[in-house]
């Protein structure tokens, strides 16, 4: 069973009109909802073996929270074909994963994250997690999946979970 996690990177600041988008850095609110996040991924056993993750600064500073928080080091690759894309894009990227693995992480940015998470949630899917994730899909918000198979045959999942920061506490 392969596990598939997808994480929009934490609040970011819009207070320096003069920064180029890639370059925003997250807020205090952002960086508590990334130490929560990584918190609760840890707490429930969900460890990423693999983190693929936009090179933006916000996506970085998310990973590096939500990774000091887990009791295991994932591989990252900082894949630039994620920072502003698609759902096709990120699910392109996805499909190139190796196949051994068994659980990854995605870090990166709406609407293409949102809209792959809509677009995999498959039949089996909890009621309660696809209610959230068409409800909103924050700063923040991770997506878990579970399915059979191999990464490069991904096209649907089970979404088992949809959690945000306010859920958490």
């Amino acid at each position: 069973m392969k596990q598939l996690l997808l994480l929009r990177h934490a609040k970011s600041s819009w207070d320096d009109p003069a920064l180029d988008d890639f370059d925003r850095p997250l807020t205090d609110r952002g960086l508590k909802a990334a130490h929560l996040m990584g918190r609760e991924l840890a707490a429930r056993d969900w460890l990423p073996e693999l983190a693929l993750v936009s090179p933006a600064l916000r996506a970085r500073d998310t990973w590096r929270l939500v990774a000091a928080e887990l009791p295991a080091h994932a591989q990252v690759v900082f894949a630039k074909a994620l920072y502003d894309a698609s759902a096709a894009d990120i699910l392109n990227q996805l499909r190139q994963a190796d196949p051994s693995g068994g659980s990854l992480l995605v870090i990166g940015h709406n609407p293409g994250l949102e809209d792959l998470a809509n677009q995999l949630a498959g039949p089996g899917s909890e009621a309660k997690a696809r209610k959230k994730l068409e409800e909103k899909f924050p700063t923040a918000a991770l997506a878990r999946f579970v399915f059979e198979g191999d990464w490069s045959g991904l096209s649907c999942a089970r979404l088992t979970h949809c959690l945000r920061p306010k859920d958490l506490g």
